[in-house]
């Protein structure tokens, strides 16, 4: 199989990953950010409930909370660090009760890493 074609393969596994049905962890949400004049990422974390249909709830409101919302929620908590690792252990060792999933922790790990490269590197990054 040659390179192109494996890469075509790859991407078509990703996005399929991607785009399948999830259980929320219910100890909260990260949303990471790269700041490039700072040099550093940002994790913020973000607390919630989940219903019976598995949805997260916005904990003040009760109503689920939207990917595409205007609405600015208050975190819980915020990490900032240079690398991946850096924040990893934050929020494993020092703060081991904000993630209750492995499928939760692998995600974040895969993020983290690929904000990291994108922290060194000068590119924007977006969040999976």
């Amino acid at each position: 199989m040659n390179s192109s074609k494996s890469l075509d393969e790859k991407i078509r596994i990703d996005n399929n990953l991607s785009n399948r049905y999830i259980d929320l962890d219910p100890n909260g949400y990260f949303i990471i950010k790269v700041d490039l004049e700072e040099n550093k990422i940002i994790l913020e974390h973000f607390l919630n409930n989940i219903n019976d249909e598995g949805y997260a709830l916005d904990p003040e409101t009760n109503e689920p909370i939207k990917c595409d919302s205007k609405t600015k929620k208050v975190c819980n908590e915020v990490f900032e660090g240079i690398s991946a690792k850096q924040i990893g252990i934050m929020i494993t060792e020092e703060r081991n009760d904000l993630i209750t999933k492995l499928d939760h922790a692998l995600y974040l790990g895969r993020e983290l890493q690929k904000a990291e490269e994108c922290l060194y590197k000068k590119l924007p990054y977006i969040q999976d």
